[in-house]
């Protein structure tokens, strides 16, 4: 994967993660969560068969490939989501967005742990300074940050913590079925179904209505975060993944912050001040050390 597509990738990830924060506020409410997961990696799920089957790409795992893309489905797209929207019922989506952004960091410590993997100086220097930009730009959005009304918004930020933690896990079993082998779109799309497939159980297990919500808001909140959301951005996401590595790929999680600043910009009348353009620095600052350090 050449610079300039890795760099191209990064800024398509960003730019529509940035925005599915917001989205997901859109999906809360009248349907139970749980639903609205359903729907949303279900969609995509539909859809990433179908590209696949169209242009003829492989869909076939082997035992081995379908295991890790259990583990993959389980941790990013049931347990890591399942915890991102009670997160964001309890908090802010903008707390949320600056939690996950020490998954570079976690996926560092994760791959060292379990797979003893040596990252470059230049990676670790790069994901500390992208915490670091996202404390510091954030600092205002947390103490100002809107807690649903009633509930104790110390519960949202563990919620985000157990789904960084996920996806995290989720990321080295996907990291296990590159080892083994298994194509990135079809691997993606079976994970994303066996994803599916356990929310949906756990929401039979529950007793969950099964229903949508027939306005605008909810159904182009719903298209965007399948369409876009989930099905390009992961594509593009985990295709990064194995070019450059797992941790210049998760952090994307630490530029999505100040694209949710821009989006409190136009729709929340927040403003622009020294903060944030330091936080900015820092963030992009983290991002050229991750592309430039050797694959981590």
């Amino acid at each position: 994967m050449s610079r300039p597509f890795t760099i191209l990738a990064i800024a398509v990830c960003a730019l529509i993660w940035g925005t599915t924060w917001f989205a997901i506020t859109l999906q809360l409410g009248v349907v139970d969560p749980i639903v609205s997961i359903v729907w949303r990696f279900g969609l995509a799920a539909v859809v990433l068969f179908a590209f696949c089957a169209l242009t003829r790409r492989p869909l076939r795992l082997t035992r081995a490939q379908h295991l890790a893309a259990v583990g993959q489905g389980a941790f990013v797209f049931a347990i890591s989501y399942g915890f991102v929207y009670a997160a964001e019922e309890r908090v802010a989506s903008a707390v949320v967005a600056v939690i996950f952004a020490a998954l570079a960091f976690v996926n560092l410590i994760l791959f060292r742990v379990l797979e003893r993997q040596k990252a470059a100086a230049g990676a670790w220097q790069g994901a500390i300074l992208g915490v670091c930009g996202v404390a510091v730009l954030s600092f205002g959005q947390l103490s100002g940050a809107g807690v649903s009304a009633g509930v104790a918004p110390a519960l949202g930020v563990v919620f985000a913590l157990i789904a960084v933690l996920a996806s995290a896990f989720g990321n080295w079993f996907a990291w296990r079925g590159q080892q083994a082998g298994a194509p990135v779109m079809a691997a993606t799309a079976w994970a994303m179904a066996y994803g599916t497939a356990m929310v949906a159980v756990y929401g039979f297990a529950t007793g969950v209505e099964w229903r949508i919500e027939p306005t605008p808001a909810y159904i182009l909140s719903l298209l965007h975060l399948s369409l876009f959301g989930s099905v390009i951005a992961f594509g593009l996401y985990f295709t990064l993944a194995r070019q450059r590595g797992y941790a210049l790929a998760s952090y994307i999680s630490a530029l999505t912050p100040p694209i949710a600043v821009i989006m409190s910009v136009l729709f929340e009348g927040a403003h622009v001040g020294v903060t944030m353009l330091i936080g900015l620095i820092l963030v992009l600052g983290g991002q050229v050390l991750l592309i430039r350090a050797p694959k981590a």
